[in-house]
């Protein structure tokens, strides 16, 4: 069984698209597909209902929270995350999965070959570096469920960089793989240049202290 998680808000027009280009990508592997939902105004869940198995509705949470709920909430033993909003192709996925399995990846990341903000570049050659992947906010990932089917959030909102953390944390070898992104939407979820950069240089510096803090108590060597 191979799980499929997205974490949505606002993506009422992208979601039926999404499901079908899963299901066509997904060929004959048994799989179920959850949609987490933040509470989203434009009615993403009651459209999410009609295309995929599961669809959980949460209070504001974050998208980091939403997606460790679907990954808790999974029946799989791998978990396969992706954006809602077709920015991460659905056909990548079965090749994602053979990958993970040659490679005998506990999580593999699939990494933009481009990244669109500075922030985004500083903090994966850094903290990114150090967990072994070249974007570290791309959420496009392969997990093993097992690495945090019992995991609670410690850092609030972080753009997903706590899940890769602590699966690192926890022992798990991680994998990259590089994919070259389509073009971006005029109006990307997480706001503005400006209000994107601070909202994802909060969640690198608290992943950083995070990280940084847990891997020298737990002796880990850095690579």
């Amino acid at each position: 069984m191979i799980s499929v998680v997205t974490a949505s808000y606002n993506e009422a027009e992208n979601v039926p698209r999404l499901a079908e280009r899963l299901r066509a990508a997904l060929g004959g592997l048994e799989h179920e597909l959850i949609l987490v939902d933040d509470s989203s105004p434009d009615g993403t869940a009651d459209v999410a209902s009609r295309y995929f198995d599961r669809v959980i509705v949460m209070d504001h949470a974050g998208q980091t929270a939403c997606l460790l709920e679907g990954i808790r909430s999974s029946r799989g033993d791998l978990v396969v995350t992706i954006d809602a909003d077709l920015e991460n192709p659905p056909e990548l996925v079965p090749l994602m999965l053979q990958t993970a399995k040659a490679m005998g990846c506990d999580v593999l990341v699939a990494s933009r070959t481009v990244l669109p903000r500075p922030l985004e570049i500083v903090a994966s050659s850094t903290l990114g570096r150090l967990l072994g992947v070249s974007d570290l906010f791309s959420n496009f990932r392969v997990y093993r469920k097992s690495l945090l089917a019992d995991y609670a959030l410690k850092l609030g909102e972080t753009f997903g960089c706590e899940l890769l953390a602590a699966s690192r944390l926890r022992g798990a070898r991680v994998c990259d793989v590089l994919y070259r992104p389509p073009p971006r939407r005029r109006n990307p979820r997480i706001g503005g240049a400006l209000r994107a950069n601070a909202r994802a240089a909060m969640a690198w510096l608290k992943c950083m202290y995070f990280y940084l803090g847990l891997s020298a108590a737990k002796g880990l060597v850095y690579t």
